[in-house]
């Protein structure tokens, strides 16, 4: 890796500091600058600069020439401390700045936010302690936009020669200014994308001018569009791009196959949900002469399709990964690749890359084979139908969980590979749990939709054998193909899926919530921590606290990301760990896809700032991608409770706050908020230390876990607000 060269500090703007200062101090009498503005002026940003800069201030502060000035000026500049950090605005104009510096967060004041907005890089001015010993500051100055697009309703002044949009969501408290030529047409209550162009220093609000007009405010679309416009993400594709798709040679070609390990022959097989579309991964199977089980993980080949340097590859990378919303797929590939090439379905030969391995009785693996191969599907099943095999032991399917919709048998080659690779399956998953792993088996809420994507039940999705099968043969893979790449000499570079420890603090404030419940927790020792969590996540299988736990727990843990810098995957307690077995919805699958190629073909390794470079993005792009999946969710369950107003639901208060409290209904998941000002009997204070509140009079309390009954006050869809009226504690 080539270092990185630093930057020369600009002799000839800073040879004569003392003279240049004096004299931007006397032109400027009546202004008091830090050392980061004196540099600005001086054009200069380097540290070394910077801190030349601060030397010669000191040196001056004891000089008598500075007598031509004010010296208390300079000991406000050196004494003045300035950090940079992100800004997180909350709902009544206030908010907060995380910076690396302080292990707490800084407090900003309305009147200190100085036209910050949420998620902004800014430099703050951090002047005095607040009171209970907490940091305050002042913003003066935004280094960087976190963002320029924004959703949000239009309104058209009634003289029709301006209007406003009305940003959506509570981080942004003012609207936004747009003159009539640039609504784009827009109609007054329309939801529209809007760019904000600058900002007057006087203005109370920036101005800016509507990019997008998404729809009527309200209306199904437009919503959907809404959420994925909020997070800058597309719902379609360029013509360019849908072009260039349509003409890929999509053609078998028996020069390629020549290429390739032909595995056409062999027993081969899918198992995705009943409603899946694309099928990137399939499963091959032989017994071997000597006892062994030949087993092949075999992944679509998306990087034959997809070429460097090309429109579809950079439509691609700028996606970095499909979005799965509550009620349809936004593609990283056009469909005629994510549903039609690279989509193992069954009877159709395909180009696949694989990670062959031979494999004994006891799991463990005592060969493996890398590279590209050709394929054949034998036979496509839906979870339900393998876990039928698995269940019963045999190869019927029952017609309730027929894809068919009837009763049929399926090859009985194919149901003893079934049960095998099921038997295989369960010991490999027994022996990463006594590794170390966690095991996240999180209730899925999914919705039944009609034709109009109307939500008419509520279901609940959970992890079976089936399941489970996939997964641990993926998670070989993933493991097996980082391993081989990470011991190549010389070193690699890759594309590492990495899981950092869990937080100490977040493990203590865990701790305290599970107590209410009865829970304990043994954090003294890695093992212990992980060994603890199982436990915990395996008491409250089928408890009313279940979901809370399981989301707290999530909470506790580091955030997976993708980097060129391994340092293992905590939470699979495994050493090495990419992502290579969904090209067709995941970015960085692509990349590591064509790594393992150069690396097999004997190339050199792969420039690793280009491609950490590369991670950031598709960890960012993830980040989007589930912050939009976790909205359309919050937005379906709105609707869903739209239709339920007079009704009674019991639920478990899920969070507590000093303006309210959080419940999720038992029977259907759907969160929704108990606002303090709207429960009625007493006045209620919030007691952090016991997660509560608690009346003054009364001495009544609502604590987090106690179950509630409630009542759809008013379900918002346009602004996203599910909002209950408590109707009293839950009597057993």
């Amino acid at each position: 890796m080539t270092k990185k060269k630093k930057r020369k500090p600009s002799h000839n703007k800073i040879s004569n500091l003392t003279n240049t200062i004096l004299s931007i101090l006397k032109k400027d009498r009546n202004q008091s600058f830090n050392y980061k503005q004196i540099a600005a002026k001086l054009g200069v940003n380097d540290a070394s600069s910077r801190n030349q800069i601060i030397k010669t201030l000191a040196k001056l502060a004891s000089k008598e020439e500075i007598e031509q000035v004010d010296r208390g000026k300079f000991k406000a500049i050196l004494n003045t401390e300035y950090h940079t950090g992100i800004f997180d605005a909350a709902q009544r104009g206030n908010g907060y700045v995380i910076c690396d510096a302080f292990e707490d967060d800084i407090y900003i004041a309305s009147n200190n936010v100085n036209k910050a907005l949420n998620g902004d890089e800014v430099e703050v001015y951090v002047y005095k302690r607040r009171k209970r010993g907490k940091l305050e500051g002042e913003i003066t100055n935004i280094i960087k936009r976190a963002k320029t697009e924004y959703v949000g309703i239009i309104q058209i002044h009634k003289n029709k020669n301006f209007a406003f949009v009305v940003v959506d969501g509570n981080k942004m408290q003012t609207d936004i200014f747009v003159p009539i030529n640039k609504t784009l047409k827009a109609e007054d209550g329309d939801k529209v994308v809007v760019t904000m162009e600058d900002w007057p220093e006087k203005a109370d609000s920036p101005n800016g001018k509507v990019i997008k007009v998404l729809g009527k405010a309200g209306e199904h679309n437009t919503e959907i569009h809404a959420i994925l416009a909020e997070y800058g993400l597309p719902y379609e594709f360029p013509k360019e791009v849908e072009d260039y798709a349509n003409t890929i040679d999509l053609d078998i070609k028996a020069e390629e196959i020549a290429k390739r390990r032909d595995m056409r022959k062999d027993l081969t097989f899918t198992i995705d949900p009943k409603d899946a579309k694309d099928f990137d991964d399939a499963l091959s199977f032989e017994v071997l002469d000597n006892g062994l089980y030949e087993i092949g993980i075999h992944i679509a080949d998306v990087s034959h399709y997809l070429k460097e340097g090309t429109v579809l590859d950079d439509e691609a990378y700028e996606r970095a990964t499909s979005v799965y919303l509550v009620d349809r797929v936004v593609p990283m590939l056009p469909e005629i690749l994510s549903n039609g090439a690279c989509s193992l379905r069954p009877h159709e030969e395909k180009y696949t890359f694989s990670a062959v391995f031979k494999i004994n009785d006891k799991a463990e693996i005592k060969d493996q084979w890398f590279g590209r191969t050709v394929t054949y599907s034998d036979a496509r099943f839906a979870y339900e139908e393998a876990q039928a095999i698995i269940e019963s032991g045999t190869n019927e399917i029952p017609q309730e969980v027929s894809l068919t919709g009837k009763p049929y048998k399926t090859d009985q080659n194919i149901a003893d590979a079934v049960l095998k690779l099921d038997e295989l399956a369960k010991k490999m998953r027994s022996k990463r749990m006594r590794n170390g792993a966690i095991s996240f088996d999180k209730v899925e809420v999914k919705f039944s939709l009609d034709e109009e994507a109307n939500p008419v039940g509520v279901h609940f999705k959970t992890s079976k054998d089936a399941n489970k099968l996939i997964e641990e043969f993926m998670l070989l893979a993933n493991k097996k193909v980082s391993e081989f790449v990470s011991k190549m000499k010389p070193p690699k570079t890759f594309v590492y899926r990495v899981h950092d420890e869990p937080d100490e603090s977040k493990l203590a404030a865990l701790q305290g919530v599970v107590a209410r419940f009865g829970h304990k927790l043994n954090f003294k020792s890695r093992d212990n921590i992980a060994a603890s969590l199982n436990k915990l996540l395996s008491d409250v299988q089928g408890q009313k606290e279940q979901n809370l736990v399981d989301t707290l727990a999530i909470r506790t843990m580091s955030k997976a990301e993708y980097t060129t810098d391994n340092i293992g995957h905590y939470g699979l307690a495994f050493d090495y760990y990419s992502h290579f077995t969904s090209p067709i919805r995941r970015y960085p699958d692509v990349m590591a896809h064509r790594l393992l190629q150069r690396y097999l073909d004997k190339e050199k390794s792969a420039n690793a700032e280009v491609y950490e470079e590369k991670c950031k993005h598709s960890s960012n792009m993830e980040y989007l991608a589930t912050k939009a999946e976790r909205d359309s969710i919050k937005y379906m369950q709105i609707k869903f409770m739209q239709d339920h107003q007079d009704e009674e639901f019991v639920g478990v208060i899920s969070g507590v706050t000093d303006w309210g409290i959080y419940v999720e209904i038992i029977s259907n998941k759907c969160e929704g908020m108990v606002r303090i000002r709207d429960i009625k009997d007493d006045h209620y204070d919030f007691d952090q230390d016991q997660f509560a509140l608690i009346g003054r009079e009364t001495k009544n309390m609502y604590q987090l876990g106690d179950e509630v009954v409630v009542k759809v006050k008013q379900a918002d869809l346009v602004k996203r607000h599910l909002d209950f009226e408590l109707i009293g504690k839950h009597e057993e």
